[in-house]
């Protein structure tokens, strides 16, 4: 493990120890004294921030809230989230400390091969496969921002939204369950405990913040971690934004987003519940994640800015006033924990479930897998003439991920050799051609050694039969709406930030150990002096707390 304490190196330096050395601003929070077990954690998720972004952010505002952030705690230069980098598994991952192998979510969207279709009624006649979207497609009403509750006087009256959204999921859109015959909710088809359960059993209060209904996977399998969820939907319509686009589409809209959850958060910082109705004292678990990096980084244009970068890993400028955004609502939420005299028990950690691809605007090339796997239907039905589509259900972002009709491994073999085989012309950044080859795929893992690759045995219900790694920069769209993706396995992908700060940590400390971000759920329990081996996930997987003391 290499260490370097940059306050040391700072105090040095005043005094002319050392030369070329930038003193670290001071802490947001007090943590040099303090070392007894934190009695708050404030998670915070940037989805699509890479390190790279957090240290350009830094370099350039160094008295910035985020550079406060960092050098009131311990960064870890070198953390990676889960493969696939998807929102879904990433998040369960910092909740749990497993993988996809462990927890049983690859992507917010799969297929098990075990599970019954939605809306299925007559369980014993019906074959087995069915899909498992977890997206916004769940709500009962995926065109409102409260998800379908039908609450007056959106989007202003959004933060009465309900704080408990299984509520307003609609199961007939779940996958069933044979033995039961009964729908599965998001909360019971994660496999392990989450640290909110953790909390709860310990008698401690769990909110959270996140962008559908559906998360109320972070449940757990009780289906009562969490006691105040927020989940405003982000892919509704956005009123007062140009008709049919919903909040991601454009990044002022997704900023707009970011900040209802931002006030619940603020809500719960003053012990109220997020809807500021209850007063019920402020959780020893809590957070959110914030969209509109993301969304700064997948837009070609917005706003009148471009975005993505402009350069290898250089915000352009939609992407750095999206940085400011963000940095401006951290710091409202330290001033709060300031103001409210809790700094000396709060922990803040910040990190991403996902990063984002490519950060080299001169890598990109879409691909519309339309037609890849259209091609590979046809393919296996010429030698098959009696079988229906070898695809049950395919996930391309930045990564292919394939659920096929027929498991074997000869079929997953003819899949991946089809695929490897394929060559065309997708587009470049300024929409013009640009031809790839393989399917855009650099590695493709098919049946058992797709299996392997995720820990588990072959055959397993959930686990795909075909991951492919995409070639750097290739995104699988058929327009030319993104510029960016996640879910694949490049460092744009998997190298996001990881800083803990505040109560309980020492301050100015920068670790370039390799680390994980699921290691992110047994240190919330140690920070709150809970026991990380609670967590089933870490008991499997041996997932270590993070070196914070």
């Amino acid at each position: 493990m290499s260490r370097s304490h940059a306050r040391l190196a700072a105090v040095l330096a005043a005094a002319g120890a050392l030369t070329g050395v930038t003193a670290v601003q001071p802490p947001a929070f007090a943590a040099s004294h303090h070392r007894a077990p934190a009695k708050h954690v404030l998670l915070i998720s940037i989805d699509g921030l890479h390190q790279s972004d957090l240290a350009w952010y830094v370099s350039r505002h160094p008295k910035s809230a985020l550079a406060r952030l960092v050098g009131g705690g311990v960064e870890y230069t070198h953390a990676k989230t889960t493969t696939p980098s998807d929102s879904f598994p990433g998040m369960v991952a910092q909740a749990t400390g497993g993988g996809p192998g462990t927890t049983g979510i690859y992507y917010d969207d799969t297929y098990n091969a075990a599970l019954l279709p939605a809306g299925t009624t007559n369980c014993k006649a019906v074959k087995p496969g069915a899909e498992v979207d977890l997206t916004e497609d769940l709500d009962k009403n995926q065109a409102s921002l409260d998800a379908g509750q039908g609450l007056t006087g959106l989007p202003d009256s959004i933060l009465s939204m309900t704080g408990h959204p299984a509520s307003l999921i609609n199961a007939s859109k779940l996958p069933v369950d044979p033995k039961t015959c009964k729908p599965v909710y998001p909360h019971s088809y994660v496999k392990v405990n989450t640290v909110f359960e953790v909390a709860r059993s310990a008698g401690l209060r769990t909110a959270w913040s996140d962008k559908h209904a559906a998360y109320e996977i972070l449940n757990g399998p009780s289906g009562t971690g969490i006691q105040d969820l927020f989940t405003p939907e982000i892919n509704s319509d956005a009123l007062g934004y140009p008709a049919g686009n919903d909040w991601t589409k454009d990044n002022q809209a997704t900023e707009q987003y970011d900040g209802y959850k931002v006030q619940a958060v603020l809500n719960e910082i003053d012990g109220y519940d997020h809807s500021r109705t209850h007063k019920v004292g402020t959780p020893a678990i809590f957070g959110l994640n914030f969209q509109s990096v993301s969304t700064a980084q997948k837009l070609p244009a917005s706003d009148g800015l471009k975005g993505g970068y402009t350069a290898k890993s250089v915000p352009g400028p939609l992407l750095a006033k999206n940085l400011d955004f963000v940095n401006a609502q951290i710091g409202a939420l330290a001033s709060e924990i300031t103001k409210r005299h809790l700094a000396g028990s709060t922990t803040v950690i910040l990190s991403a479930k996902h990063g984002q691809s490519p950060t080299d605007p001169t890598a990109l090339t879409r691909i519309d897998d339309g037609p890849l796997l259209d091609g590979l239907n046809a393919a296996w039905k010429k030698l098959h003439p009696a079988a229906g589509d070898l695809v049950a259900h395919s996930v391309d972002d930045d990564a292919m991920l394939l659920w096929l009709t027929d498991r074997s491994q000869a079929a997953t073999e003819f899949a991946k050799r089809y695929l490897l085989a394929q060559s065309g012309n997708g587009t470049d950044i300024n929409a013009a051609p640009k031809g790839f080859t393989r399917s855009g795929l650099s590695k493709v893992y098919a049946g058992k050694a797709a299996a392997r690759y995720f820990h588990v045995e072959a055959g397993e219900a959930r686990v795909p039969d075909l991951f492919g790694i995409a070639q750097y920069g290739v995104v699988y769209t058929g327009g030319t709406q993104k510029i960016a993706e996640h879910g694949g396995a490049h460092a744009d992908d998997l190298d996001v930030p990881l800083v803990v700060s505040g109560a309980s940590v020492p301050d100015g400390v920068r670790d370039s150990a390799s680390v994980q971000t699921k290691q992110i759920a047994p240190t919330i329990l140690s920070l709150l002096g809970l026991n990380p081996r609670s967590l089933q996930a870490v008991r499997e997987e041996h997932t270590r707390v993070l070196p914070v003391r």
